[in-house]
């Protein structure tokens, strides 16, 4: 249900615009109630971020029980660049390419899709051990990734193939990385032994 809901909602705005489709538009092409739909999704901005929903914790899950949490990021993201994951920005289909441009061109969803993020980084800290120093690193994780794909999605956007674009998205995935790997061990694998707050 969630997902058929979604997919109509997507569909409209890419169609009409976001602006232009009312929430009673959604309902009625998906065939439900006005009342259901919020059940299922509180705020219209929901029916975007809900493709994105569950990558919110996919820091977390990567790095849960890792010795290396950078380093199986690295792994993750530089496999999702071999396979042109969407998650990467490193992805030429066009429906990816349409649904990436409603997201970032539109300021409500902009605004949505920072919360998602700040969830993200959240549910990261936690997984790195809670303290002021594992936020610290999980800030830092979060934005590098996002900032990545979104340099990766700007030059696909731009005109660019993602197989001529993959090649330098791999080196500057791992000169980020790499920078980020020595933060983080330093917050996490000798300050961050502090106090709960990583204070003292």
């Amino acid at each position: 249900m969630y997902e058929d809901v979604s997919d109509t909602a997507v569909r409209l705005f890419l169609e009409k615009g976001f602006d232009a489709v009312s929430v009673a538009e959604v309902a009625a092409e998906a065939g439900i109630s006005k009342p259901t739909l919020f059940r299922y999704f509180p705020a219209k901005e929901d029916l975007v971020l809900y493709r994105i929903a569950d990558h919110e914790d996919e820091a977390a899950r990567i790095v849960a029980g890792q010795a290396e949490p950078v380093a199986a990021l690295r792994r993750n993201f530089l496999a999702g660049l071999e396979r042109f994951d969407p998650v990467t920005g490193l992805c030429e289909v066009p429906e990816v390419l349409a649904f990436h441009s409603l997201l970032y061109g539109t300021p409500s969803l902009v605004v949505r899709a920072y919360g998602h993020m700040e969830r993200s980084e959240e549910a990261l800290a936690r997984a790195l051990g809670g303290t002021l120093d594992a936020r610290l690193a999980a800030g830092q994780i979060i934005a590098v990734q996002r900032i990545l794909a979104l340099d990766n999605w700007r030059r696909i956007a731009g005109g660019e193939r993602a197989a001529d674009v993959r090649e330098s998205a791999v080196r500057a995935a791992e000169r980020a990385f790499g920078v980020l790997e020595g933060a983080v061990r330093g917050l996490l694998g000798e300050e961050g032994e502090d106090g709960e707050d990583g204070e003292g």
